[in-house]
């Protein structure tokens, strides 16, 4: 699908953001992982947490929507062998976190597999790890990329894993190291980025009764334990949001966003970095509303909010001076190399940006509208959808129904504040 947007006044609105699409991946998997039912509310029912709700219920987990939650029903330790192939179709974190879940079969295997785009995201180090601590994964394919072949059992003991490409990775093995035989000490040998998110695992990991000790550079997992079932709400998505609240700072009308209550998501971060440009931002209880003030450029070290970068160098071209954006080589590792993508699709444009190995440098811009490639990414899309929005005439963007990933209502609230949006 294209979508045609053409530059103009906008209007003041009142939003709600949609739900987190981190926290309810999470919640999903864990609640399958419980002896019991669990009730999600509010949860992200999108494209990428459908296919964990798809590819827990192949594993044996009873999943029903009722109204505006999710009530689900576990396997526990125990998940069942999938009567076929999943397909987890764009979800690096569906396919990441159900390596894990998978790996728990007593007998059988799964066979993990997706889109194009998610056959090309590498999974080696997540595997290595995994197969060290007792599982049986294998991947036909260089980096460890999709179709997964899984056959359990993992028992747990002492790994090593970098932390510098994806933070999922982790993220799978901590979830699922508790409810393996033995104890689990997972050391990190390098930085961790994104750290964030791996915060938001553990919060819902202690939400269902597991609480993970963090010796140094290791986590201590005790094994042979049980998921309890949950009952929680889930917050506003900040990286969804991110996208409305800059374009609230980039245009000449305030807006104002619900639903957007404190969290440890990493993309809160939006409000700080807001302020920094020079947008006057007031946040009470979970509403945040954004009011445009003239921007100035800054330096932004991005290496915990890489999912930012996409709508932080479209803020660059709307900020005087220059705006250096760095320290997040692992964007080009997502759903598309983002650094590359945003470097591309700017400059034609007319934007005056600069790619690096790790980041991008920007200069106040003035842009046109033109035809532009979304790379069927959600976060690219919906970011140059907000850049069309400050050009002079029409811009054309392509995969725009990538949006369905993270932020269906996306174009329908970029319509509500008054942007020209044609869906083609």
């Amino acid at each position: 699908m294209n979508v045609e947007i053409e530059g103009g006044e906008i209007s003041p609105k009142r939003l709600v953001a949609p739900p987190s699409k981190s926290y309810t991946h999470r919640a999903i998997t864990i609640s399958s992982l419980s002896n019991g039912k669990s009730i999600v509310e509010n949860p992200l029912l999108s494209e990428d947490t459908l296919a964990t709700v798809d590819g827990c219920k192949a594993l044996g987990a009873d999943i029903d929507r009722k109204d505006s939650e999710l009530v689900i029903d576990g396997f526990g330790a125990d998940p069942e062998i999938p009567n076929d192939v999943i397909d987890l179709k764009n979800s690096g974190t569906s396919l990441r976190f159900l390596t894990g879940v998978a790996s728990h079969l007593k007998k059988g295997y799964t066979v993990l597999t997706g889109d194009n785009s998610l056959k090309n995201r590498p999974n080696e180090p997540l595997i290595n790890a995994l197969n060290d601590l007792g599982a049986e994964i294998h991947s036909t394919k260089l980096n460890g990329t999709a179709p997964i072949i899984i056959k359990g059992r993992l028992q747990g003991g002492y790994v090593e894993i970098k932390g510098d490409i994806s933070s999922q990775f982790i993220s799978s093995i901590l979830i699922n190291t508790p409810i393996a035989p033995e104890n689990s000490e997972i050391k990190v040998t390098t930085k961790i980025r994104s750290k964030p998110y791996i915060d938001i695992t553990l919060e819902v990991m202690e939400k269902a009764g597991i609480k993970i000790a963090k010796e140094g550079k290791a986590y201590k997992v005790k094994g042979n334990n049980k998921y309890e079932p949950i009952e929680m709400k889930i917050p506003g998505d900040f990286s969804s949001a991110s996208n409305i609240l800059a374009l609230a700072a980039i245009s000449n009308q305030e807006i104002e966003m619900k639903g957007l209550s404190p969290s440890k998501q990493g993309d809160e971060k939006i409000l700080e970095i807001l302020e920094r440009f020079g947008a006057k931002i007031i946040h009470k209880k979970d509403t945040v509303k954004v009011k445009p003030e003239p921007l100035t450029g800054i330096t932004i070290d991005a290496s915990n909010i890489p999912d930012l970068l996409p709508i932080l160098s479209v803020i660059g071209t709307q900020a005087e001076g220059k705006t250096k954006i760095h320290n997040v080589e692992h964007a080009r590792y997502k759903e598309s190399d983002r650094i590359k993508a945003m470097a591309t699709e700017l400059k034609k444009m007319g934007a005056q940006i600069k790619e690096h190995q790790d980041g991008l440098t920007i200069k106040e811009s003035s842009l046109k509208g033109t035809k532009l490639n979304g790379y069927d990414d959600h976060r690219i899309v919906m970011a140059l959808s907000i850049a069309a929005t400050q050009a002079e005439g029409k811009t054309t963007i392509n995969t725009a129904e990538s949006i369905k990933i993270s932020y269906p209502n996306f174009f329908n609230h970029l319509k509500k504040v008054g942007v020209e949006v044609d869906k083609k």
